[in-house]
């Protein structure tokens, strides 16, 4: 499971670049992503440098263009299964500075 969800971060934080989506924003970083044991559900907690409702804003983004990322993380990973992504919101690095 560690090396999964190791995965999953690499392949999403590498799309995020490719997302044309304008309430994405571009210092957006994934800290860490957590993979149900059933392999159905991956918790994804964002973070953004310019605050908590860009954040906020960003999770949205990112949660409508979750089957867009999710069939690449498929298609890239080859997995059989790829696990739905629920993107939360973290201020980890807000805090930290």
């Amino acid at each position: 499971m560690g090396r999964l969800n190791e995965d999953i971060k690499r392949e999403l934080s590498a799309l995020l670049r490719e997302l044309k989506d304008p309430r994405i924003s571009k210092m957006t970083s994934i800290l860490r992503c957590e993979v149900s044991p059933d392999g159905s559900h991956c918790k994804v907690n964002v973070s953004t440098l310019e605050g908590e409702s860009v954040t906020r804003e960003t999770c949205k983004g990112l949660t409508s263009a979750s089957g867009f990322l999710r069939g690449e993380i498929g298609n890239r990973l080859h997995l059989r299964k790829c696990p739905e992504l629920h993107f939360v919101a973290d201020n980890s690095i807000e805090y930290s500075a």
